[in-house]
């Protein structure tokens, strides 16, 4: 017995471990986005990507009184110019019997060279996806023409429209890459998408006209073409030229903005 309570007293009375639930260790909060790097000191967004096409005049500091006084003679000789190459031709061919009877009256009619260029444009588009370069060129030249043209009557310049220089009207087309750039079922509608911008232009062009009179009355008095007029005359030609490039030249698919700069 004294052994037995020997290894009773001296022996391990400890119990075995019992099994423990896991722990899980505590959720740690989610990492908060990382804010964007701001922009380096100096840095500017680039501008928006300018349209196809762009005008530009020059400001003057000084016009001529008599020139502006007698625009609408001076510019008679270069309007006859302008109207030769743009304007509608018809013909009419009468069929006449010996005794004076009128057999037959036929008139057939043309639309001159820009409206030839664009049906020839809008055919090649849509069946060939190619715009000839040539085409393009004397398009942006005849345009160029025209907008010298319309800048002298508006008396925005007392330079007289030149047929090659650029003079103080700058103006600028960009030459499409068709396939990239051009839907070809899209130049048979674009005439009736830009319908709201025609509607907006014959506001702006009346508006226009009462601006280029006050203008004219501002030169014979002052010399000086009136700022706010001026920038407002040359938005209306540019916001012309955007829906002209758009519909008739063909050269984008990207609908014109309503604005004036």
């Amino acid at each position: 017995m004294g052994e037995d309570d020997d290894l009773i007293r001296g022996g391990d009375m400890s119990t075995p471990d019992e099994p423990t639930a896991p722990t899980t260790p505590p959720e740690q909060p989610a990492p908060e986005p990382t804010p964007p790097e701001p922009p380096p000191p100096g840095f500017t967004p680039g501008p928006p990507e300018p349209y196809a096409a762009r005008l530009d005049i020059d400001y003057p500091e000084k016009l001529d009184r008599l020139t502006t006084f007698f625009r609408l003679i001076w510019i008679i000789p270069i309007l006859i110019v302008l109207s030769v190459i743009s304007a509608n031709s018809s013909s009419t061919v009468t069929v006449v019997t010996r005794t004076g009877e009128v057999v037959s009256k036929a008139t057939s009619t043309g639309g001159g060279i820009a409206a030839g260029l664009f049906g020839a444009t809008l055919l090649m588009i849509l069946f060939r996806r190619r715009y000839p370069r040539w085409w393009f060129d004397f398009a942006r030249e005849f345009t160029r023409f025209g907008a010298r043209v319309g800048a002298y009557l508006a008396l925005l310049t007392d330079r007289y429209p030149s047929t090659v220089e650029e003079q103080t009207v700058h103006l600028e087309i960009d030459y499409p890459d068709v396939k990239e750039d051009l839907n070809r079922w899209l130049p048979l509608v674009k005439w009736l998408l830009a319908i709201p911008h025609y509607i907006v232009l014959v506001v702006l062009g009346v508006i226009a006209i009462f601006a280029i009179i006050i203008a004219w009355f501002a030169i014979l008095f002052t010399g000086r073409y009136p700022r706010g007029l001026f920038d407002y005359v040359v938005g209306v030609g540019r916001w012309g030229l955007r829906v002209q490039a758009y519909v008739s030249l063909l050269v984008t698919d990207r609908y014109p903005p309503f604005s004036l700069h």
